[in-house]
């Protein structure tokens, strides 16, 4: 039983590695800039927008094409806190992440 003691500690340790990067990925700042930088998005590595900025002359414009631009920052904001999110998490779960919980 001794292999299963050794597994608990590990799996413990994991855990804390894995608090230590959701609070790291909550302070992580990622900024999306669209539109030629019409806009303006911050998203945290936990996916949480921070702070969304427009040009007012960007809202001179077509309202679908300001609609399509809105949409294209808004996905790339999330993916890339999703790409950061999953990078930081493979560094602690290593192969694992096909397993359910991780």
């Amino acid at each position: 039983m001794a292999g299963v003691g050794k597994l608990l500690k590990q799996a413990q340790k994991m855990q804390k590695q894995m608090e230590a990067i959701q609070e790291q990925l909550a302070e992580q700042i990622i900024e999306v800039s669209s539109g030629g930088g019409a806009i303006q998005i911050k998203i945290n590595g936990q996916g949480d927008f921070q702070s969304f900025k427009m040009d007012p002359e960007f809202l001179k414009e077509d309202a679908e094409f300001i609609e399509e631009t809105l949409l294209a920052a808004v996905q790339e904001a999330a993916a890339k806190a999703k790409e950061t999110s999953e990078e930081a998490m493979g560094s602690v779960t290593g192969g694992m992440s096909g397993f359910p919980g991780f």
